[in-house]
């Protein structure tokens, strides 16, 4: 078998950690033995034991370890941070050979771990599908090397190309326009990422939950942008008490309970202030959930990384239009039940 080829099983490991051990990178580790595989491990959560280590714990011969490659998707870290430095597990276990997809670009790290598994004597390989790890753990590059969250639009929209109904029609809406199946992934991906933004209209009128519901998974950091006013006590982003829940607004800077208001100026820096403070928070993912106002508003600016559109079989005829989306690079487009799921990574923004 090929490098290639036990990189890609770090890349499925790694992807088990997707929800769960965010602002961390996502990691997974093989053991190889004479072409087989002997032991694997990925990083579970945050602040547990790296993809290394459950390698390595894993491996129960461990008279084989000298002889065995490891494979990791990122560079074994070479500080102490939640957990010891995995290179002083791998020197300690004396391992021949490590295999390695990306180099890590937090800064404590950066080529570190690298340079002291070369200085104890182990051979190291690195650029192992290179692009492809750097496109699996792209909101812990886009954070370290951009300092912003990984930004993701996401809408549905009916075929003749509208998000919502008028608000006069409001009470007319019977049924959602994307199916079910589409709902569930939607919900999938809100458990994977760290934030979830909508603005101040789409609040008022939906009155949405912004949670996991529909699938097991943790709820992101629920965030509303817009003018300030007094919002009732009983809606529904304030019902779950153990989700933080940011309002930005122009107005006030306060605390209740897990809800907090933070004022920002109000210019054309708007956003990229909004996404400093939530880079300060740790935050490093957002996916932007509308309406059409706030969705284009980050598309104006320029500030998204990956957009995610449902685009329904039937019409409308009318309604408020859907965001104009510039041209991205296509990495999915499949048939969901009655819906067309389309995925644009912005180029200008994905090295």
């Amino acid at each position: 078998m090929s490098h290639e080829f036990y990189m890609q099983r770090c890349f499925q490991l790694a992807s088990f950690g997707e929800g769960l051990v965010a602002p961390n990178p996502l990691v997974g580790a093989v053991l190889v033995h004479k072409g087989e595989i002997v032991s694997e491990g990925f990083h579970h959560q945050f602040g547990g034991p790296h993809a290394e280590v459950a390698a390595l714990q894993n491996m129960h011969d461990t008279e084989l370890l000298k002889k065995s490659v490891l494979y990791v998707n990122l560079e074994p870290c070479s500080h102490f941070g939640k957990t010891p430095p995995c290179t002083d597990l791998i020197i300690e276990k004396q391992i021949g050979l490590v295999v390695i997809s990306n180099q890590d670009p937090f800064p404590q790290v950066n080529g570190s771990g690298i340079q002291k598994l070369k200085a104890a004597g182990i051979e190291v390989i690195t650029g192992i599908l290179d692009q492809e790890g750097k496109f699996l753990n792209r909101r812990f590059f886009n954070f370290h090397k951009v300092r912003k969250p990984w930004i993701i639009l996401k809408w549905a929209q009916t075929n003749d190309g509208f998000i919502a109904p008028l608000p006069e029609n409001k009470h007319e809406r019977v049924a959602l326009i994307s199916n079910s199946e589409s709902r569930t992934l939607v919900h999938h991906w809100r458990s994977q990422e760290s934030a979830i933004l909508i603005g101040m209209n789409t609040l008022v009128s939906d009155n949405p939950f912004l949670n996991s519901r529909m699938v097991n998974g943790k709820n992101p950091v629920k965030i509303v942008l817009g003018n300030h006013r007094q919002l009732p006590a009983d809606l529904n982003i304030f019902q779950d008490k153990n989700t933080p829940v940011l309002i930005y607004n122009f107005s006030v800077t306060e605390k209740n309970e897990n809800a907090e208001w933070i004022k920002l100026e109000k210019n054309d820096q708007v956003l990229e202030n909004l996404l400093h403070d939530l880079y300060n928070r740790g935050l490093n993912s957002l996916i932007v959930e509308g309406g059409t106002i706030t969705l284009s508003s980050f598309i104006n600016t320029g500030l998204w990384n990956e957009a995610r559109v449902f685009t329904a079989s039937h019409k409308s005829g009318s309604g408020i239009k859907a965001p104009d989306l510039p041209h991205g690079k296509e990495i999915r487009n499949q048939v969901i039940d009655t819906d067309r799921l389309t995925c644009l990574i912005n180029p200008e923004n994905y090295n």
